[in-house]
């Protein structure tokens, strides 16, 4: 199913979960701390009907900060650049 622009946030899996795991705490946090929390947040994602539509609305925006689509900053840089 492919949702309309914008609507696809109110069918997103993590609109019931822990909003922090998706972006960094503001304080430091170890490596080891940083893999689990995005790997929590992206085990959420995985069953995402709208997974897509939040990835291709994070590379739209130029989103530099989270987890969007199940992928982190970093990862999604690596999609955009090939």
């Amino acid at each position: 199913m492919t949702a309309v622009r914008g609507v696809w946030m109110d069918l997103a899996a993590c609109r019931s979960s822990e909003g922090a795991l998706f972006f960094a705490p503001e304080s430091s946090e170890r490596k080891e701390e940083r893999l689990e929390r995005e790997n929590r947040a992206k085990r959420i994602c995985q069953g995402c009907e709208v997974r897509e539509e939040c990835l291709a609305a994070a590379l739209e925006r130029h989103e530099s900060h989270g987890i969007w689509g199940g992928l982190n900053e970093m990862e999604r840089r690596v999609l955009v650049r090939h």
